[in-house]
């Protein structure tokens, strides 16, 4: 890096300028082109043509002003005069595939940076690009307040990172506080509103991987990591209260849960997320009665815990950071200086639950977050694996974005398993859960929401439960009526191509064998491709490009049928299921009425997953059935899944090596194909040099071969 800033300064020392009105860094893959009048800056390719144009006026505005003028110090910063003749410098870091501006004013709270505009589309926001809009593409978007729990809806997966696939740029101003983001065709613009400084603004450049890569980067760097996530999550789960709402005990979870299982549902992780408090006392009612449970409902709770275990389900609780003013813990807390304050004082605020009013932990003090971790140690003391954190409804607080991130990044660090509703920017969590999502919700919101999540950087998409939840006075016509069946078959084959899912409310109670089945075959399908689901997430770890659920126009910037898709009135939503399978799920507000999609195929060989028949690419698929009965994936790209069992299957869509990853985490297998002649293939374990057994699917010629952990094969 060292050596890279040197051969970068001498650069743009031997560069001339035009005229002493331009400064021009430049590097192999691209230039910054700053025009000082007015700090204009932008950026254009190393032949000239531009990717992003400066601004029409001027490209920073800061204290009150605009910039007017700048000057390079003989340090490399620049030194720029606002048109109120305040003065700030800018720090520039210009990387292989990143530029970080720093901004320190003399005196002033508000900063923005911005250029010119570019054309759609454009990609990211997650929450905030999914309530009340009809489109993954942000272009248009303006924000001058943007932040966490901002109506409309529960904005709670908070990310500022916006990607220009088609163009080779993304940007994000790293700021814990109230920000501004503005993506129109006239301007591009993100800002700090309260802040006295800017000190981490990015720009992103090259292809979608490489801009992906430096973004992991930048975050793990700045304060904002991205943690490992582990196994079982990604496979299906249960949920309490899409089950049973709040009336949950042992007898009532452990009957739910057998019967699942006896119906061949290959459950790996569950949620009891209400109702275990001690329910007699309103002090009580809360997520953080750590250690107190309902003696009552679960008068054994560790017993409890272990009969699920040992059918090898993790376990998992509910987690705020919400204390009961008159709780057990909160005079402790309030001693201690450990919850947010107001005027120097620990404010007890009314939020959305717990309902009596309730302290929040600040997460910006070490002690308190120990503090925490602590208290959670209570519960884990039972067996609880991990947590499900969710809390809501915050919106009157002054609270910074990443307050929670603090705790999640405690507990993960511990090895704590954390399905993540609150986050900025980072990932301190195993899996990315959307914003509730129920039957009279939008239902385009929900892979609007998912493919959002995608582009922004949360990549472990969570989809919320199979159903939603019932009762809550929500609005529903009866269980068995057609319209309801129908939604929960749709939504149960939306869910199974995502990379997390959960069920809630049991099929038998819907009056259809139909629904039985579909749900059964729908959860068994995410059930079998955990392993290759789990590598796919262990790609996104490594690489911060968002594998387990990879939105086409990532993958094909460069194909204009890939944008313009993913909105309500095309309803294109597909994306890559880790490299080797496209979902095509049907869905969104016509779930109860369409049968049919049009689907893209992008270049390459594709394979119907059910019957094997093959299309070649780039090809729209008009009006392709869609029944509820249909698994909606194709097989391509890299053309090999690894299944339960560690059962390697191997498509004849493809030459190239798949890369594997186990459920440790780290453990390889590579898997090579360079087959010309698929009928009379061999498989070779080329790490011991053994020639392997393997079975053909007579329909689509695929082959199945058992695998063993660490070693490498060949198909040829």
């Amino acid at each position: 890096m060292k050596l890279f800033a040197i051969l970068l300064m001498a650069a743009l020392m031997a560069l001339p300028s035009v005229a002493q009105e331009k400064e021009v860094i430049a590097t192999a893959n691209y230039r910054l082109e700053i025009i000082k009048k007015g700090f204009r800056y932008g950026f254009a390719r190393p032949d000239g043509s531009m990717i992003l144009p400066p601004h029409a006026s001027s490209g920073l505005v800061f204290s009150g002003g605009a910039a007017a003028d700048c000057a390079r110090n003989s340090d490399g910063t620049f030194e720029v005069v606002n048109d109120r003749g305040v003065k700030a410098t800018v720090e520039i870091e210009a990387a292989e595939y990143h530029v970080r501006f720093r901004v320190r004013p003399q005196t002033g709270t508000r900063i923005v940076m911005r250029t010119g505009g570019v054309a759609s589309p454009s990609y990211g926001l997650a929450d905030h690009a999914a309530f009340g809009r009809n489109t993954t593409d942000v272009t248009g978007y303006r924000d001058d307040r943007f932040r966490a729990q901002e109506p409309p809806g529960h904005k709670r997966m908070i990310s500022n990172f916006v990607i220009f696939p088609r163009q080779g740029i993304a940007l994000v101003n790293m700021e814990k506080g109230l920000k501004l983001v503005r993506v129109t065709e006239d301007e591009i613009a993100q800002g700090s509103q309260e802040a006295g400084e800017m000190p981490a603004m990015y720009y992103f450049l090259g292809t979608p991987e490489q801009i992906y890569a430096a973004f992991l980067k930048a975050r793990n760097r700045e304060g904002y990591p991205v943690y490992k996530p582990k196994y079982e999550f990604f496979g299906v789960g249960w949920e309490a209260f899409g089950a049973l709402g709040w009336k949950t005990n042992e007898k009532t979870v452990t009957e739910n849960v057998e019967k699942y299982l006896s119906l061949g549902y290959p459950l790996s992780w569950m949620v009891v997320g209400s109702g275990f408090w001690p329910n007699e006392d309103p002090n009580l009612c809360a997520t953080t009665s750590f250690g107190l449970w309902d003696k009552v409902r679960y008068p054994d709770p560790k017993r409890f815990i272990q009969h699920f275990k040992s059918k090898g389900l993790k376990f998992f609780l509910g987690l705020r950071i919400s204390f009961i003013k008159d709780g057990p813990y909160s005079a402790e807390g309030v001693a201690k200086g450990y919850f947010l304050k107001e005027d120097g004082v620990a404010k007890a605020y009314k939020i959305a639950f717990p309902k009596l009013p309730a302290y929040l932990l600040d997460g910006s003090n070490p002690d308190a977050v120990k503090w925490y971790v602590g208290l959670c140690q209570k519960w884990m003391d039972y067996g609880v694996d991990g947590f499900k954190e969710d809390l809501f409804g915050y919106g009157v607080v002054r609270m910074r974005e990443g307050n929670i991130d603090a705790v999640n990044r405690a507990l993960m660090d511990k090895g704590v398993f954390i399905m993540g509703r609150n986050n900025y920017l980072g990932s301190a969590c195993d899996v990315h859960r959307f914003e509730d999502f129920n039957f009279d919700q939008n239902q385009d919101r929900g892979p609007i929401n998912g493919l959002a999540f995608s582009y922004s950087g949360f990549p472990y998409t969570y989809p919320d439960i199979v159903g939603g939840t019932f009762g809550e006075g929500r609005k529903m016509p009866p269980l068995n009526s057609p319209r309801m069946q129908t939604y929960m078959m749709r939504n149960a084959r939306y869910a199974s191509v995502n990379p997390s899912m959960a069920v809630g409310m049991g099929p038998w109670n819907f009056g259809s064998d139909e629904v039985e089945k579909v749900m059964r075959e729908a959860a068994q399908l995410h059930g079998r491709l955990l392993p290759y689901i789990y590598s796919a997430a262990i790609d996104a770890y490594e690489t911060g490009f968002p594998w387990t659920m990879a939105p086409l126009p990532l993958l094909f910037p460069d194909d204009p049928q890939v944008h313009g898709r993913e909105n309500t009135t095309v309803r294109g939503y597909q994306w890559m299921l880790g490299p080797s399978l496209l979902a095509c799920p049907l869905y969104g507000n016509d779930y109860d009425t369409a049968n049919t999609r049009d689907v893209y195929l992008p270049a390459g060989k594709w394979m119907d997953y059910d019957t094997g028949t093959v299309y070649q690419g780039p090809r729209l698929l008009k009006d392709f059935p869609l029944p509820v009965g249909k698994t909606p994936l194709f097989v391509g790209g890299k053309g090999v899944v690894v299944e339960t069992g560690l059962n390697a299957v191997v498509y004849p869509v493809a030459a190239g090596t798949y890369r594997f990853t186990h459920s440790d985490g780290t453990t390889r297998t590579m898997i090579t194909t360079d087959a010309r002649h698929w009928d009379k293939v061999q498989v070779a374990d080329i790490t011991v040099n053994q020639t392997v057994h393997f079975e053909r699917d007579p329909g689509s010629g695929a082959i199945r071969f058992l695998i063993v952990p660490g070693h490498d094969y060949e198909i040829k």
